[in-house]
């Protein structure tokens, strides 16, 4: 509805230039703090849930440059969690169920957060900003023609707008846009982030995130961000967790119980080991529409075949997601960054089978968790997301173009007043 059509006059240009002022005036006081403190949002690929992370955020020159104050992980019920996997299949979704799922998880995203500052005593008047990666729904990295050009794209839900107007607080939201709006593929973000916390003068060092989709960033000893290099090696907790439901109907293969209990079939695994996606050189990132509950069904199917158990079916998968990871780390880097360190976070830390496979995997490799380091693996893509956050006010670059294939840095995400 156009002004013309509400109630009252339009806004004059003079109280149009008042509010934006007061929104310059706004900015230019965030970017003067010597410390912000703000919240970071984050629900991966395996749509679980939505983890809340408030920080302090200094000097880049501290270590670390944040201060984690609070964190907590809201799950998803049920009906919400089905309904956001059900839009990532597009045969079952319709423009105004998105539509609406938008403003909805928006709407969650911001009681999340409330809910996180009530519980840990914070006043909502003490937050600076707020970070929101939001709701993957859709994730299309590879050129595809539309209207005569080719385009790639990403969709995340979970509106920012709604989040800052609900919460009172300023959001950035949707950044992995504006690293498309590059020539990137919009993820993964993290390894920017990673660089700034990890970074290491005297080797060269891995990080590992294990959610919905496995991700690296390999930092270069010494490195410059330019050095940076970051990509998506395959599988995750996505294709495990779908096993889990498809078997049990479990949400997750809890400690990895139902993996150490099957046998792994390893010429299937050679197979499995032979997908495209595997041969694809960085910067490459994918998704659940690849090695999500599609692929899980398949593995079903196949497993069912081969005459496997559920528990071999994901044995087998919990491998598959292990050696893909130290695959990548062998096979797609030139020698001279072959990391020496791997910090590993995400819900896969949480798997003792697949840790131990994946220690197994890279023998001789030091692996610890973040947590070892000083940065809850849990919290650490929530704490990412307060960082991109801080960056965008402060007019610095969001992007990692070794990890996303962008043809250059830029600044990511948009800025939606409360």
């Amino acid at each position: 509805m156009g002004l013309e059509g509400q109630k009252g006059r339009p806004p004059s240009e003079a109280s149009r230039s008042t509010s934006g002022e007061r929104a310059r005036c706004w900015l230019c006081e965030l970017r003067e703090k010597p410390q912000r403190r703000a919240v970071g949002l984050m629900s991966g690929t395996s749509a679980d849930g939505i983890d809340v992370a408030v920080v302090d955020l200094m000097s880049p020159e501290e270590s670390p440059p944040f201060r984690l104050i609070a964190f907590r992980t809201w799950p998803y019920d049920q009906e919400t969690r089905r309904a956001v996997l059900e839009m990532a299949h597009a045969g079952r979704s319709s423009l105004q169920r998105l539509a609406r799922l938008n403003v909805r998880l928006g709407e969650l995203f911001a009681e999340a957060v409330l809910h996180t500052l009530r519980d840990a005593g914070l006043p909502r008047e003490e937050i600076d900003f707020i970070g929101s990666h939001g709701q993957t729904v859709g994730h299309f990295p590879k050129l595809r023609r539309c209207l005569g050009r080719l385009v790639r794209a990403t969709l995340q839900i979970g509106e920012p707008d709604v989040i800052a107007k609900r919460t009172g607080i300023l959001t950035v939201g949707d950044f992995r846009v504006g690293d498309v709006a590059l020539g990137g593929s919009g993820a993964p973000l993290v390894p920017l982030v990673d660089w700034l916390f990890f970074r290491s003068p005297d080797r060269c060092v891995a990080t590992l995130n294990i959610g919905g989709i496995a991700n690296v960033t390999i930092i270069p000893k010494n490195a410059g961000l330019e050095d940076v290099l970051g990509f998506d090696t395959g599988p995750g907790n996505a294709l495990l967790n779908s096993l889990a439901e498809l078997y049990w109907e479990e949400p997750a293969d809890w400690d990895g119980r139902h993996a150490a209990a099957g046998r792994v079939d390893e010429e299937w695994l050679s197979h499995l080991l032979r997908h495209p996606y595997f041969r694809k050189l960085p910067p490459k990132s994918t998704g659940r529409e690849v090695f999500g509950m599609a692929m899980a069904k398949r593995l079903a199917e196949e497993g069912d075949k081969r005459g496997l158990s559920p528990e071999d079916v994901l044995a087998t998968a919990t491998l598959f997601v292990a050696r893909s990871i130290a695959r990548s780390l062998e096979t797609l880097l030139p020698h001279a960054d072959r990391p020496e360190l791997l910090i590993c976070s995400g819900g896969g830390v949480h798997n003792p089978t697949l840790m131990a496979q994946l220690r197994r995997e890279l023998a001789g490799m030091e692996i610890h968790t973040s947590q070892e380091v000083g940065v809850d693996p849990d919290a650490k893509e929530a704490i990412a997301f307060a960082v991109l956050a801080d960056r965008t006010l402060r007019g610095e670059a969001g992007n990692c173009p070794g990890a996303t294939g962008a043809g250059r840095s830029g600044i990511l995400g948009k800025i939606c007043l409360p």
